[in-house]
């Protein structure tokens, strides 16, 4: 007899998936083939992980993933032709930084006059007239504001204005009598030093009182090849050293590895040299004596020696560690010219051209500016928010995503 449906009698009343273990439903349990069935079905209920897996596989295109390696010939052939391409195109960016390079060179000579009356101001050698000191400046603009509103809450009173403002006129003489006595803007480098982190970590307190003979930072630019620059650094006489200048060459590349091309992204430092500095007797600050004591093995007397260790100084800076040519860096040296380099580049690029507004700290305040900030509540940055959104209403098309340019 047949059910309604037309199924033998003897099938009526059978035992459903769940419970019969022969059912198309995979089974973890003596049958190894399955497991792959049961995780994909885990992975399918579980939205991240397989957003995770996808971004993954993603990834992995064009690297380890063997995809490349599994097309034809003939688009193996053509991805052959687009590197090559690619290798010419990077050939001429190498020519348009050597281009940039020459022109740094060209403009150097027109900066040249600036900085060397700014150098002049610095050290006292000129007194800036009128005209050349007419720029705006904030405690100018605070000083005037004040004024006004001790004017406006005096009212009628002015006898007591009268005297303040004399009270003020005498304090004003006596700074000027102060001014008179100050020459230049002392210590005008140690204080832009000391307002860069990573100037100031180099700077120990023996340093900072050679440091204030520092008068000028100059930045002399290589434009043969092997293309470069120098740092030079211009110091009064002191009871230090000897040198009235200290120099830091950068020796740099503007041209693909030949082992490695596309990794061309612009002119790299790859040397830098420094310069023997003249100690004075007892003054050189890049080393310190220690005292050691020593146990001889056989008698087991002591004895105690002095020993000449280097210490942490920013004139340091002028004794980097020297780049093998033929063998593999350490980490440890490697680190170290890496960090030189950085120290380097950043004095050239940044320090020497904008020094007054590292000295009063406002080239820090627009660096700041540009901090990572604090993530906006409604999702994370590119996603569209329509709950943030006081346009957005149901119905309505929501708007185009925003891309950079």
């Amino acid at each position: 007899m047949a059910d309604p449906e037309g199924k033998p009698e003897e099938l009526v009343g059978e035992p459903t998936s769940e419970e019969n273990p022969t059912s198309e439903e995979p089974s973890s349990q003596g049958d190894d083939s399955a497991q792959p069935a049961i995780l994909a079905s885990q992975l399918m209920r579980d939205p991240q992980m397989l957003a995770a897996l996808q971004d993954k596989l993603g990834s992995m295109v064009g690297h380890n993933s063997g995809y490349i390696q599994s097309l034809p010939k003939s688009v193996k052939r053509r991805i052959k032709a687009l590197k090559k391409i690619q290798f010419e195109a990077t050939t001429i960016e190498a020519e348009f930084y050597r281009e940039v390079h020459r022109l740094e060179c060209e403009y150097a000579t027109k900066y040249a006059p600036l900085f060397e009356k700014r150098s002049l101001v610095v050290t006292g050698t000129h007194e800036p007239n009128d005209e050349e000191a007419d720029w705006p400046s904030d405690d100018e603009k605070d000083e005037d504001l004040a004024k006004d509103k001790k004017e406006l809450a005096s009212g009628d009173n002015k006898d007591e204005v009268e005297k303040k403002a004399s009270i003020e006129d005498k304090k004003e003489e006596a700074e000027d009598k102060d001014d008179e006595n100050t020459k230049g803007i002392p210590g005008f480098w140690l204080t832009i030093f000391k307002n860069v982190d990573m100037l100031s970590e180099m700077i120990q307190p023996n340093d900072e009182a050679i440091l204030n003979h520092l008068q000028d930072i100059k930045v002399e630019f290589t434009e043969k090849e092997p293309m470069g620059f120098t740092l030079q650094f211009l110091f009064e006489p002191n009871e230090y050293f000897e040198n009235k200048k200290l120099t830091k060459e950068y020796v740099m590349r503007s041209e693909p590895e030949e082992g490695d091309p596309f990794s061309f992204e612009g002119p790299e430092i790859i040397k830098c040299v420094g310069c023997k500095i003249d100690w004075k007797k007892g003054k050189n600050v890049t080393v310190k004596t220690v005292k050691k004591k020593q146990k001889h093995k056989a008698s087991g007397t002591t004895r105690t020696i002095q020993k000449t260790v280097q210490s942490d100084s920013f004139f340091n800076f002028f004794n980097p560690p020297t780049a093998p040519e033929d063998e593999e860096m350490d980490e440890d040296t490697e680190a170290l010219l890496a960090a030189d380099f950085e120290i380097g580049h950043f004095i050239r690029e940044r320090i020497v051209p904008r020094a007054v507004l590292y000295f009063t700290g406002e080239a820090m305040e627009n660096e700041d500016d540009y901090e990572d900030g604090e993530e906006e509540e409604g999702g994370e940055e590119g996603e569209y928010d329509e709950d943030a959104d006081p346009d957005f209403s149901p119905g309505k098309e929501k708007p185009a995503e925003c891309k950079q340019q």
